[in-house]
């Protein structure tokens, strides 16, 4: 779940914040985002389906300011071991998610996560 401040403000369109992550070692990277439930970012949405990104959690939320939120998780396979991304792989992945984002005027930052974020 990303922590939002307010859902009063919005970065794009249905989209509160956008977070590119990855479990260490830092290969293969899941797309986070914290959306407006009543206006969701459809074309992001599909786009992301259409780059091969399958939604793998979607869950609601009442946030503190009492706005709703909907996290959705989406990863993508790859053909490294244990479905990972091989360097060609998160080149292309990466690429594709960044031309995404910036798009609809999000910059994206990818980090590794914490070993306690992880596995939490």
């Amino acid at each position: 779940m990303l922590f939002l401040k307010s859902t009063t403000v919005t970065k794009a369109p249905g989209i509160y914040d956008v977070d590119i992550a990855a479990k260490p070692p830092g290969k293969t990277f899941g797309v986070f985002i914290a959306t407006d439930p009543d206006h969701p970012p459809t074309a992001v949405l599909e786009k992301l389906a259409e780059l091969g990104f399958k939604n793998t959690y979607s869950g609601g939320y009442t946030h503190k300011d009492r706005g709703k939120v909907l996290d959705l998780h989406f990863q993508k396979d790859g053909t490294d071991l244990f479905q990972g991304w091989k360097a060609e792989e998160l080149e292309g992945n990466m690429a594709a998610i960044t031309a995404l984002f910036s798009s609809i005027g999000i910059a994206i930052t990818p980090r590794v996560m914490s070993l306690a974020e992880a596995y939490a």
